[in-house]
């Protein structure tokens, strides 16, 4: 029995996993407002290093539309401007040799439902991969059921305790892709 708790507690895991991932991948997508989540996956070629901005240099946003990048080293800088403009933000940055501005532009409503539509594909992965957790757990039980492990009452409990995560993790999808369509579409 303690197996099979261990196996149902890493599921619900996986499942919160998938929902924390598309929120971090989220956030890297840009919207109305300047983010410093828009620079997160970008990486700076430092001494051969592939390395996070974030970890190079202090990401204020100075207002709704402006990015401020004051790096630590200031020798830095021209390597984190290259891989800014790498990056294909829709705006150029700055450069004043102390610090690096970006201001972004205003989306178009077209670009607006774009965005839209690719959140709504990405969540839908999101809830493809959960289900796929309750599918591979069901498995699970159902060998742990044949093989006599557990009763086929414990096999409906535990069913049923697998389908009330999953549709817990896909109502937080739900709400995290509406969340951030409100945020795209608030101009």
């Amino acid at each position: 029995m303690e197996g099979i708790s261990n196996l149902l507690n890493k599921t619900k895991t996986n499942m919160a996993e998938h929902v924390s991932r598309l929120e971090r991948d989220l956030a890297t997508i840009r919207t109305g407002r300047a983010s410093a989540g828009l620079l997160e996956n970008i990486r700076v070629e430092y001494y051969g290093t592939p390395t996070p901005i974030k970890q190079m240099a202090i990401i204020n946003v100075l207002d709704a539309k402006t990015l401020e990048i004051q790096p630590w080293d200031v020798s830095s800088i021209n390597d984190i401007d290259k891989a800014l403009q790498k990056a294909d933000l829709g705006a150029s940055p700055v450069n004043d040799g102390k610090v690096i501005r970006i201001t972004l532009p205003s989306m178009t409503e077209d670009r607006r439902k774009q965005l839209a539509k690719n959140i709504s594909k990405m969540s839908e992965d999101f809830k493809v991969a959960v289900r796929n957790e309750r599918r591979d757990v069901i498995e699970k039980l159902k060998k742990a059921q044949k093989a006599a492990e557990i009763t086929e009452d414990d096999l409906k409990r535990y069913e049923a305790d697998v389908q009330k995560a999953t549709d817990a993790n896909i109502a937080q999808i739900d709400k995290v892709i509406k969340t951030k369509e409100d945020e795209i579409m608030k101009i």
